[in-house]
């Protein structure tokens, strides 16, 4: 916090050389706030610029219906947020209306924005004006019709959003509500955590039980102890979001960027609050399917390539090695209903998250070069239902499919 502290600062004391579009902000404690929740809310992650540190946009954002190019929220007149008055970045996130009336795709998670208070949302908007600006025009329209068709908004909004600010529990502790207010508000966990309708809507009454985007598995964070976290301790929570690693499982893929660019530069105390409020809001468990026989043929043949490809790093019972190559045993991540992130790890390796205290990210291999999809559907049933796992055997058609999703799509390795 002392360094995110020191930056707004620095970015204060410029802004009387910084021209009118930042001229008036100079309160030294919105600044810094707003900085914080910019760090909070992952702005980075897809905001980031082409200079790889400003938040220029232009990244394109993969959704199941189209690619979306993000916008430049720099303060720059032409191509930024330049010319937007405070009232109208309060409409962008809480109601999800640009300035000139033009509806937001929910990839922008004003769905969840709406939730902060108008405090928060004025200090981003001050912390914002300080930046530098940056003329980086970006495409706004890279949808295909139907979806192009901003005003089908209003439909999607009356179907799937419900605007509101976030009401405190009474009943519960400040740390409970803390927690539930940045889950639920500027951290949007629910956007990756919970499946999808056809609309691309909430699905109702399975708020942060996973869901699938971009060719990943967003696993469950309800308490639910077999598939969720709720066997995770506080401490164990607060690890894997401070430092991407514990012993349960390695921040990969779009949750490693949640973990370097918001997660990791965030308070213990936040992320106390977080944990907090994850093991407490509860979870309905669902039962476990029967475990997959040892004789099975398919386990058979998956054990015999986990003991070759496999063993060497996560050991032969599946422990794992302690802040290297997280344990496969007793591990709710592998064991989700839907394989996707298994299978994306298998295939294509990954890369973990480094952080200030972790500054080595310990990476996987890609293994889809040398099995076909038979093997890897059986190594991945093995692991699944070995150890005290149980979950649905792995198909060669779900492999086949994840091949098609990551045809073309770089692996750590060539990043």
């Amino acid at each position: 916090m002392r360094n995110t502290l020191l930056a707004a600062g620095i970015a204060t004391v410029a802004i009387a050389t910084a021209g009118p579009a930042r001229a008036d902000v100079d309160n030294f404690t919105e600044v810094a706030r707003g900085r914080y929740l910019v760090t909070t809310g992952d702005c980075m992650g897809c905001h980031i610029g082409p200079d790889g540190t400003s938040l220029a946009g232009g990244h394109l954002l993969e959704t199941p219906f189209g690619m979306i190019a993000v916008p430049n929220i720099t303060p720059d007149n032409e191509t930024g947020i330049g010319k937007w008055s405070q009232q109208d970045f309060h409409g962008a996130m809480t109601r999800g209306v640009r300035p000139d009336g033009t509806h937001l795709y929910p990839a922008f998670p004003y769905t969840a924005f709406t939730r902060m208070t108008r405090k928060d949302i004025d200090d981003v908007y001050a912390y914002l004006r300080t930046l530098e600006p940056v003329n980086h025009a970006v495409d706004r329209d890279t949808l295909p019709f139907p979806f192009n068709v901003r005003m089908a908004m209003l439909g999607w909004n009356w179907l799937n959003f419900t605007p509101g600010e976030f009401r405190p529990d009474p009943n519960k502790s400040g740390e409970f509500n803390r927690g539930a207010y940045l889950v639920e508000g500027p951290g949007h966990c629910g956007l990756c955590h919970t499946p999808r309708n056809m609309l691309g809507g909430d699905q109702g009454g399975k708020h942060l039980e996973g869901g699938a985007l971009q060719g990943w598995f967003a696993p469950n964070i309800t308490a639910d102890k077999r598939v969720g976290i709720g066997a995770w301790s506080q401490a164990e929570i607060v690890d894997y979001l401070r430092d991407g690693h514990t012993e349960r499982g390695a921040a990969s893929g779009p949750m490693a960027e949640v973990v370097t660019y918001s997660t990791s530069q965030m308070t213990e105390a936040d992320l106390k609050a977080m944990a907090t409020y994850l093991l407490e809001r509860g979870a309905a468990a669902e039962p476990a399917p029967t475990v997959i026989a040892g004789s099975d043929a398919r386990v058979q043949k998956g054990a015999a390539i986990y003991d070759d490809t496999c063993a060497a790093c996560h050991v032969g019972d599946g422990s794992g090695v302690a802040g290297m190559f997280p344990r496969l045993r007793d591990n709710q991540l592998v064991r989700q209903a839907d394989p996707t992130g298994v299978l994306r790890v298998i295939l294509q390796g990954a890369q973990s998250a480094s952080s200030p205290r972790m500054v080595t990210a310990p990476s996987m291999p890609a293994l889809g070069w040398r099995l076909d999809d038979q093997q890897v559907a059986d190594v991945a049933t093995f692991i699944r239902n070995s150890w005290g796992n149980a979950a649905a055997a792995v198909t060669p058609d779900q492999v086949r499919a994840m091949r098609e999703v990551t045809a073309g799509v770089a692996s750590p390795a060539e990043h």
